[in-house]
């Protein structure tokens, strides 16, 4: 079996992928094929899961870097992308750019302007990959790990034969995370969620069959403030439901919270939007502490992680169910969502592949939140699939927090600053 990680610099992410592979039986004597266009950050990961290999496998697995994609893709049976295409320098100027014009971000990597403009820079690199993998291992499936997640996955599948799914890491922490922050019982329960990636809803939770909400509401009412989610917490009390992703992220794909004419906000909420300045120091001191923890690290060993990507491609091969949630296209899963939009629900994994499920509607107002970040998902995905510059100015037009706080003429300069900044990666045209 040939398992190919493109983007392999992503050194604790490949650990731990790598290693939960390396402790499932059907996996552990595979090919790890490891491909990174930065150089030295490639060999430094296949020396640390040649020492991983070495104390937790008895080196049963093969680790190679290649310098070639079309060489690392050949004969491969799964493919996993976790790349950040233009680096930091362009991620600063995402931030920077708009910040002229009034505009605050947290994260900018799922949705707003910078999450629209990292679509547009990754959609090329991504159309790509899927286009060697069509000539080069057609039967393979792509698990994606790359944000802007709904947009990347999305974009790919409309546009590619190429078996793909999204995957994100909240889902499976978001139920216990919420249940542990108001000191409540975790273990023994059952819960649905679904909706869109970074906003999907905790639809259902449910303890030895009795429904939680009831007293998580009451308990998240009286939850003293100020606290780390309360941007959950007000979603929430506000929508009805609990929504998979960080109070941080979640600020920034509403109008509610970031907002110049009330700055007090920003406190209120616990919202942090100067981050980014830290990124460049703290990314060189992740990686000296990484050489040391790591790369230096003769004993390195493993446990298994929270990651889907393991216990899917295991599922696959072994033909042994196993439930996820993932992002595809929907094919009336959700049936008050638009069927081209891409959602995450629950899917079911097994020999037959991933098969997602169905789950009717969302409740309307989750519904309806949803639908407005879908609207930036779809025209992003449209303008870099056809390169017209107007859809990304409606993209950007219908993002809800870039509308809240920018009025159509300044969107269309600022759209305009960050495309000169980005020549390199992104091509469109007013035609």
């Amino acid at each position: 079996m040939k398992i190919v990680f493109i983007g392999a610099g992503s050194i604790v992410f490949v650990k731990n992928l790598v290693g939960d592979c390396m402790l499932t039986p059907a996996l552990s004597d595979a090919e790890f094929a490891l491909l990174d266009i930065d150089e030295e950050k490639l060999n430094l990961v296949e020396k640390m899961l040649h020492t991983l290999n070495q104390n937790i496998n008895g080196q049963r697995a093969t680790i190679k870097a290649y310098k070639d994609q079309r060489e690392a893709l050949k004969d491969a049976d799964f493919v996993i992308t976790t790349i950040q295409v233009g680096g930091y320098d362009k991620v600063t100027e995402d931030f920077e750019i708009p910040l002229r014009f009034g505009l605050k971000q947290t994260f900018g990597d799922t949705l707003g302007i910078g999450g629209i403009f990292r679509g547009l820079r990754t959609i090329p690199v991504m159309l790509n990959i899927v286009r060697d993998m069509e000539e080069l291992c057609p039967s393979a499936w792509l698990l994606n790990y790359t944000n802007p997640m709904a947009i990347v996955t999305g974009a790919v599948l409309k546009s590619s034969s190429i078996k793909t799914v999204g995957l994100c890491h909240s889902v499976q922490v978001c139920a216990r995370e919420l249940l542990d922050s108001l000191d409540m019982e975790s273990s023994n329960i059952s819960y649905r969620i679904a909706g869109i990636n970074h906003q999907a809803w905790l639809l259902e939770i449910r303890q030895h069959g009795k429904d939680l909400y009831p007293r998580i509401r009451q308990l998240a009412a009286q939850k003293a403030v100020p606290h780390h989610d309360m941007v959950r917490f007000k979603i929430m009390e506000e929508f009805g439901y609990y929504v998979t992703e960080s109070s941080l992220h979640t600020s920034e794909y509403v109008p509610y919270f970031i907002k110049n004419r009330y700055p007090q906000l920003l406190e209120t909420y616990g919202i942090e939007t100067d981050m980014y300045t830290d990124w460049g120091q703290s990314r060189i001191d992740f990686w000296n502490e990484m050489r040391q923890q790591l790369v230096q690290n003769t004993a390195l060993s493993h446990e298994r992680s929270k990651e889907f990507a393991a216990h899917i491609m295991n599922a696959i091969v072994t033909n042994t169910p196993y439930e996820i949630s993932a992002n595809v296209l929907n094919k009336n899963y959700i049936t008050n969502l638009p069927n081209d939009a891409c959602v995450e629900v629950p899917c079911l994994v097994n020999g037959q592949g991933i098969t997602p499920c169905f789950v009717g509607d969302l409740p309307l107002q989750c519904a309806a939140l949803n639908q407005t970040n879908i609207n930036v998902h779809n025209l992003t995905i449209e303008a870099a699939l056809t390169g017209k510059k107007s859809c990304l100015y409606l993209a950007a037009m219908l993002d809800p927090h870039t509308a809240s706080e920018l009025d159509i003429d300044d969107i269309h300069v600022m759209c305009d600053e960050l495309l000169a900044a980005n020549t390199d990666w992104i091509q469109l045209s007013d035609s």
